[in-house]
């Protein structure tokens, strides 16, 4: 970002432009970017110290105000002030059926009035099992400043038009990006369209749009960037790809250069937490938002994964005074990464795996992730898209998208591909679709299993 790009702080005091002045919602911005820039340079150990400090406060509050937490400490020996990491290992996971069953008593009987208004979330249900929690301004406060966070690590030009393709806006133009920038900084405008529009219709308006900066899913950006490859269509003024509730593979990386010579920025969230980790400025993992969340990626046996392990994450929260969410399995799954080169104290996921029924199972109980990256089988068939769902434990079904159906001899090949990327010779069928179709909030998965999870 060349000095002239850099963010321009708003004033709020008339006739006063520069140096800005800005009002109670920017000053505050501002204040929590002075606390974000300096913590996340802290060696790992203080950052655990500062958590824990937070984390004695809510405990207090949840043991005093949350029926649901009272006996659940109790029954491990809570003593107010002597709360150890060891003693936080004990405490059971929360599950996602403990929201469904017990969110009344989940719900805090006091929440601190300078917390603000209660904010309900209502999360997609991709896993079948919907749920209902709720935050403060407060918290939504920590979502906005980790936002903004992500735009000064990746050094936006705020003063660019962003473009989003998402499920929650409707189409149209705002003038702002939004409450995370606009208290603090002057930004450029907004434009929003409605991911159910046909991907040609999307690239007609990006066309038109012209937009400096992309947000939308993975899946959706795909293709997106096939849809440009092939028909040889440029956008100029477009200087980064943003991603967000979706898996983000290697190939939608190298898609998005080819396409439009552009990196590809991803974000790791949770509708109940807000930001769990956010792409490092220099590196293509992500750093954990530890200022706001205590994350754990956990092994089969509740302990804590080394890098280079994937494991279960496990989400507290750290300023929901409302509906405090302590040690919640929010059921995705994460390796752990070894400490950045950067120099952040933050820690590190290497990869975000996605949730358990994005597994193969194979016969014999192992479950793996699966890969079955477009190079091995993009040259057999003109196939435009492909998502295996395993129904049972010997057999894949393959949805496939293509300009035509498979010949006997393609769709060999194509099993021989499928077997070897999933390492066991299923039985595979084959289903032809004019289009795959996206579970709750248009996500897109390319790997389902239908099987049972136990």
């Amino acid at each position: 970002m060349t000095g002239k790009n850099l963010p321009i702080p708003k004033s709020a005091v008339s006739g006063i432009s520069w140096p800005a002045l800005p009002g109670p919602a920017g000053a505050a911005m501002l204040a929590m970017q002075f606390q974000l820039e300096q913590s996340q340079w802290w060696p790992p150990e203080r950052l655990v110290q500062e958590q824990f400090r937070q984390l004695e406060i809510l405990l207090l509050h949840a043991y005093r105000a949350v029926p649901f937490y009272q006996k659940r400490f109790r029954d491990i020996g809570y003593a107010p002030g002597a709360v150890s990491p060891e003693w936080f290992a004990r405490l059971p996971i929360l599950r996602r059926e403990d929201i469904q069953s017990r969110r009344a008593d989940l719900l805090s009987r006091g929440v601190p009035p300078d917390h603000g208004r209660l904010i309900w979330h209502h999360t997609s249900g991709s896993t079948g099992r919907p749920i209902e929690t709720v935050t403060t301004q407060i918290g939504q406060f920590f979502w906005y400043a980790l936002t903004l966070r992500d735009h000064l690590w990746h050094r936006r030009d705020l003063s660019g038009k962003l473009a989003a393709i998402r499920t929650t806006v409707q189409d149209g133009m705002a003038q702002g990006w939004g409450p995370s920038t606009d208290a603090a900084f002057r930004t450029g405008p907004c434009v929003t369209l409605n991911i159910r529009a046909d991907i040609d219709r999307q690239m007609k308006w990006l066309q038109e749009q012209r937009p400096d900066y992309l947000l939308s899913h993975p899946s959706n950006i795909q293709a997106l960037a096939q849809h440009c490859i092939a028909a040889r269509i440029a956008l100029p003024e477009l200087q980064e790809v943003r991603t967000f509730g979706e898996t983000v593979a290697p190939e939608l990386r190298a898609a998005c250069r080819t396409a439009w010579d552009v990196p590809v920025t991803d974000s790791y969230s949770a509708e109940e937490v807000g930001y769990i980790a956010l792409q490092c400025p220099e590196h293509e993992h992500y750093h954990v938002q530890s200022e706001n969340l205590l994350v754990e990626i956990l092994n089969d046996r509740d302990q804590p994964c080394a890098p280079g392990e994937i494991g279960r994450v496990a989400i507290t929260t750290l300023h929901n005074f409302a509906m405090p969410l302590i040690r919640y399995e929010i059921l995705d799954y994460a390796e752990v990464g070894e400490p950045c080169p950067c120099g952040r104290g933050l820690p590190v996921l290497k990869r975000v795996m996605g949730r358990r029924r994005n597994l193969v199972m194979l016969p014999n109980g192992t479950r793996h992730w699966p890969s079955f990256p477009e190079e091995r089988w993009g040259h057999i068939a003109p196939i435009r898209q492909i998502q295996l769902v395993q129904g049972e434990p010997d057999h894949i079904l393959a949805r496939l998208v293509a300009d035509r159906p498979l010949s006997p001899e393609e769709q060999q090949q194509l099993i021989a591909v499928l077997r070897d990327c999933l390492g066991y010779p299923f039985r595979i069928g084959f289903q032809y679709l004019d289009q795959i179709p996206r579970g709750a909030n248009f996500k897109y998965e390319d790997f389902v299993s239908e099987l049972p999870e136990n």
